[in-house]
């Protein structure tokens, strides 16, 4: 059987050396080791296959991994595609591991083809043994399983009845208990292939390798050739664009936040929420960059998977906050005992913000379907009514006091981003009845849009700091205030905003970092010190360019792609000392890059242009 070396724990990695593989079912992440060690499966928000992430001992992991324990190793994608390269490099030689889900290339949708990994191990020079582990866990490593040989490999049977998986092989593969090894002596030339999912196709996914993967990279090729985006920051706006469309769901036209939970946003292991759920609002953010970089069909996507919850909603007007992938409720939050991580804080599945209210959903839902009416198609009669009545519902309820944007879990209050997104329903769905002169209670809606902008102007403004703050008569600041100018509430160079920026830029910045808020012990009622929120900074960047100040929003963002791993993936927030925090990779960090880089280049090319 060969002697399999302890591998050193994949969790002693930071949390981002890893790339994301995916094919719009779920998505894995590969560690720079070679270890496949976070998957959920069979879709992204089912329960975990592989967590070493979050426990080394009792995750789970699958594991190509050269026996030298000092291999120099680079990791990148193959151009234009999200088929991740792995090189381990020694004295002796030179291995790559490229590893990718499969996709089809020639079929209606891409998600058509058999849901597996695809891991082919090629030695390029010299020679090197390898150590191969597979090692799942099912349920979240709950359930126990039996491995046994099947023809070519491997049958991992979970003890709780859910699907098998298999892995098959063209090198021979034993059994250590309930786990597949086996050990590569490569030389030059050689080739192994590992494939691992549900078994209906698996055999022909591994017998054909070669082909399956030419395949997927003619897919993300082709996928790729089709943004319209021309400008400076091309390479890292595609790379944003790719990983958004491993985020999302080819069956439903979802887009998840983040494939996963448990990491901590706290350096001392606290807040590990977890990500794995659609959120309306993300809803403005996916269609605007979608549209920008000219991705119509998987903005349609996203648009019809929100009408759906419109639809859902059609009787009261009142949506959830979020939703699973299907457009069912969110999984409830619970405490997850099986797997232990460091031990420095509870990992959590479900999320409790589901039950929140979040009176932001509602202006980021509207502008969705202003921008797609704008770029995409006109609304339906159907679509225009669950359109009123939400409206209807914000005319009732925007003074309410709600959790925000950012999800306090210790009570409501009356939130300026709250009451900024309420004035975005009612003017996005005005603008819509204006311009395709469509049926509507036009003077209570005018009314309430004058009052909430009367509103925000009278009991959000903060006089002595010259700002804007959270709540009413407060000197709280909040980076979600970067969204004012964003969704053309108030002129980009207005005084106010200004002294807005200039407030957010002293109070809540450090270096290019922006934190969600004026930190304090008792603002948000969890424990930890969490690090800068990567999308605020793209935010700030973004209103600084539209300032005018372009060169200063120009050097936010240029430091900030510096926090982006080494494939550029960004996590959802970075600390002080520049480690990443929090899920990863994560979807309104991607989308706010977008947007900023777009902006940026408008306003770049316009400056520095010599009067004539």
């Amino acid at each position: 059987m060969g002697h399999h070396p302890q591998q050193v724990p994949p969790v002693a990695l930071p949390v981002d050396g890893r790339g994301m593989i995916g094919n719009m079912k779920t998505a894995a992440l590969v560690s720079l080791r070679g270890a496949l060690d976070f998957m959920c499966f069979p879709r992204i928000d089912s329960p975990t296959l592989f967590a070493a992430l979050l426990d080394g001992e009792r995750g789970g992991s699958f594991a190509i991994t050269p026996r030298v324990p000092h291999a120099n190793v680079k990791q990148m994608y193959l151009p234009e595609t999200n088929v991740l390269l792995t090189r381990f490099m020694t004295g002796d030689g030179v291995c790559e591991l490229l590893d990718l889900m499969p996709v089809a290339a020639d079929a209606p949708r891409a998600d058509q083809a058999p849901n597996c990994v695809l891991r082919i191990v090629r030695l390029v020079f010299g020679r090197m043994t390898l150590d191969v582990t597979c090692a799942p866990r099912f349920d979240y490593a709950r359930a126990g399983h039996e491995a046994r040989a099947v023809e070519r490999g491997v049958e991992f049977i979970p003890a709780d009845g859910s699907p098998s998986v298999q892995l098959l092989a063209n090198v021979p593969l034993s059994l250590d208990g309930a786990r597949a090894c086996a050990t590569l002596e490569l030389e030059e030339g050689d080739c192994a292939c590992f494939a691992f999912g549900l078994p209906e196709g698996l055999a022909d996914i591994e017998a054909e390798h070669d082909a399956v993967l030419a395949a997927t990279i003619d897919y993300w090729k082709s996928w790729s050739a089709r943004s319209t985006y021309r400008g400076r920051y091309r390479e890292v706006v595609l790379r944003s664009a790719l990983t958004l469309k491993m985020l999302s769901s080819e069956e439903f036209g979802a887009i998840v936040a983040a494939p996963t939970f448990g990491l901590p946003e706290a350096q001392d292991g606290s807040r590990r929420w977890d990500y794995r759920f659609t959120w309306i609002r993300d809803a403005a953010f996916s269609v605007y960059a979608l549209l920008r970089l000219g991705y119509t069909g998987e903005a349609e996507g996203f648009m019809k998977w929100i009408a759906g919850r419109s639809r859902d909603c059609s009787s009261h007007g009142q949506l959830r906050v979020m939703y699973s992938v299907d457009g069912e409720d969110a999984l409830a939050e619970a405490n997850l005992d099986s797997l232990v991580g460091d031990g420095k804080g509870q990992l959590l599945i479900g999320n409790e913000a589901r039950a929140q209210i979040q009176l932001d959903v509602y202006g980021a839902l509207l502008d969705s379907l202003y921008l797609y009416n704008k770029y995409g198609a006109a609304i339906s009669y159907e679509g225009w009514r669950h359109v009123t009545r939400t409206v209807d519902y914000v005319v009732e309820h925007w003074r309410d006091a709600d959790n925000g944007i950012w999800e306090f879990r210790n009570g409501t209050r009356p939130l300026l981003h709250s009451r900024l997104m309420c004035w975005v329903t009612v003017d996005r769905a005005l603008r819509l009845a204006e311009k395709r002169s469509l049926p509507a209670p036009l003077a209570s809606w005018f009314s309430t849009r004058d009052e909430i902008h009367h509103d925000i102007h009278e009991h959000f403004w903060n006089d002595e700091l010259q700002s804007f703050v959270q709540t009413p008569d407060s000197d709280t600041l909040d980076a979600s205030t970067l969204m004012m100018p964003l969704v053309r509430f108030i002129g980009p160079k207005d005084p106010r905003w200004i002294g807005t920026l200039d407030a957010i830029g002293r109070e809540l910045r450090v270096d290019p970092l922006i934190f969600r808020y004026t930190r304090g012990p008792t603002l948000d009622g969890l424990p930890g010190t969490e690090g800068g929120f990567s999308a605020c900074s793209f935010w700030y960047a973004e209103a600084l360019a539209r300032a005018g100040r372009v060169d200063e929003g120009r050097l936010v963002f240029e430091k900030m792609l510096a926090y982006a791993n080494h494939v550029g993936l960004f996590s959802e927030e970075v600390a002080t000392s520049g480690e990443a925090l929090g899920n990863f990779p994560q979807a309104l960090t991607h989308l706010a890059l977008i947007s900023a880089a777009y902006q940026l280049d408008r306003d770049l090319d316009r400056v520095h242009v010599p009067w004539t």
